[in-house]
């Protein structure tokens, strides 16, 4: 079914009243919340606890969000949230149209470059930056004690163990690769690892007019990439991070460089992987593997 079509099934379902919107948890129902993508979606669910019904649209390790084409499924999915879940920036406005077609006063809207003050044209991968994420947090808990006052205490509960205990490991690790590695120059294949890599104080050496393109799916300039290819043959950077999501002929190209340089090679992903892990668990595995290469490239 053609994309515009699934917006007016969307619509019509809406119009149906075949939505949860109207429910309350105060009566017995649980809060229908539906996240466009998993990491967000992960953050989501934890904060709920038994006090909703948290669905992520984008799950599949081998799916691009930004290009993702949602089915009728996902209309029916989104026309029933009271809490919706979206990136935005630019990076699914396939989300942000469905709510679109199906709009209700009583839902409770987050968009994440929204409350980041982000647009179009920005970095839209902010869940790889630290900061981003507790301001997410804070945005989920509210969204959640917005749409049921009555269990505004369990949703102020549920945020503070996320944030004092699910993510301890994730915090410790952070700060350990910061004050050890701050400084190490460090080459990304795309922006994806750009929020991350700012906050930890590594030194990126990669032309962010590569990473973006790369990201964008766009051409990238030749010069460009000979200053990525002279980086990794010359041995400026000590680390390689790529996503092991967008492997294009020519990162796999480059991933071959550093392969036969021995320079310590990360990947990261766009979204969970595997995608049963918890935010905090596909996170933290990924800052493990950062801190051993590091600790690698640096003999120690």
């Amino acid at each position: 079914m053609p994309y515009t079509a699934r917006l007016v099934l969307a619509a019509c379902v809406a119009a149906l009243g075949l939505t949860a919107c109207g429910s309350t948890p105060s009566g017995g129902h649980r809060l229908q919340v539906v996240a466009a993508e998993n990491f967000w979606g992960s953050i989501a669910s934890q904060l709920a606890g038994d006090r909703a019904d948290v669905r992520s649209i984008v799950t599949n390790p081998d799916t691009d969000p930004h290009s993702y084409d949602p089915t009728a499924s996902d209309a029916r999915t989104m026309a029933g949230a009271q809490v919706a879940i979206v990136n935005g920036i630019g990076y699914d406005s396939w989300a942000s149209h469905l709510l679109a077609a199906n709009p209700d006063s009583s839902r409770v809207v987050l968009t994440v470059g929204d409350l980041l003050g982000l647009a179009d044209g920005d970095n839209p991968h902010q869940w790889y930056s630290p900061p981003a994420v507790e301001r997410v947090v804070d945005a989920i808990s509210a969204a959640y004690a917005k749409a049921d006052p009555s269990d505004a205490a369990y949703f102020a509960k549920r945020k503070q163990l996320f944030l004092t205990r699910s993510l301890a490991s994730y915090h410790a690790l952070l700060q350990q690769i910061r004050r050890q590695y701050a400084g190490a120059p460090v080459g990304y294949s795309e922006s994806i690892f750009q929020p991350l890599g700012s906050y930890l104080g590594l030194r990126l050496l990669t032309p962010y007019s590569f990473a973006k393109a790369v990201a964008e799916g766009s051409d990238v300039s030749a010069a460009d990439t000979r200053t990525v290819e002279a980086q990794l043959s010359r041995h400026l950077i000590r680390v390689w991070v790529f996503n092991g999501q967008n492997v294009t002929p020519e990162i796999d190209h480059l991933n071959s460089i550093a392969r036969a340089e021995h320079i310590p090679i990360v990947t990261v992903t766009e979204t969970l992987s595997p995608a049963n892990l918890d935010f905090e668990q596909w996170q933290v595995a990924q800052l493990e593997q950062l801190r051993a290469a590091l600790a690698q490239s640096a003999g120690g």
